[in-house]
């Protein structure tokens, strides 16, 4: 009788830890209802590396959240557009004694994100993402800075995705009976 009270106590304290959690979408649409496209963005950096990461990083996030299905084709529900506007790289740290030596650097991806209804061609969201990290160069200033841009991509990624899945756009229109 004892271990059947300590068993539903554990479990009323296991399940309540629960009652915030939601699973699935969180704009009130059914997972995979509708989809979007991802294009590749233009450019209007230095950095040649930023336009296939940061498509990789938004499809995959957009994948790893479900709300909507991905699309490479005209089918697609809503189109993602962007153009990176600016990458930026700051030293934020020295080597102890050396005042030009930098050790770590912030480094900044800016870009400009457009999600397009396909049907009616208006533009739902446009909006500036900014995407950043925090990189230890070491003694090879380009290999730390290859490093780094998956890394400022998957933060852009993940800000923009809840821009998109979140968005202020009404949901689709119900099917019929």
């Amino acid at each position: 009788m004892k271990t059947a009270k300590w068993f539903c106590l554990l479990l009323a304290a296991g399940l309540s830890g629960c009652v915030g959690y939601h699973t699935g979408p969180t704009n009130g649409q059914a997972a995979g209802a509708r989809s979007v496209r991802v294009d590749y963005f233009e450019n209007q950096t230095l950095e040649p590396q930023l336009v296939v990461a940061v498509n990789r990083a938004l499809k995959k996030r957009l994948q790893q959240d479900g709300t909507y299905t991905l699309e490479s084709h005209d089918k697609a529900d809503l189109i993602v557009t962007g153009e990176i506007t600016e990458f930026l790289r700051s030293g934020i740290s020295y080597q102890p004694g050396d005042v030009l030596t930098v050790k770590d650097y912030s480094l900044q991806i800016t870009a400009n994100l457009k999600v397009t209804d396909r049907a009616t061609g208006k533009a739902i969201l446009e909006q500036e993402v900014t995407g950043n990290t925090v990189v230890r160069v070491g003694n090879d200033f380009t290999v730390g800075q290859r490093r780094a841009v998956p890394l400022i991509a998957d933060h852009f990624a993940r800000l923009a995705a809840d821009l998109i899945v979140d968005g202020p756009w009404p949901a689709p229109p119900a099917e019929g009976p």
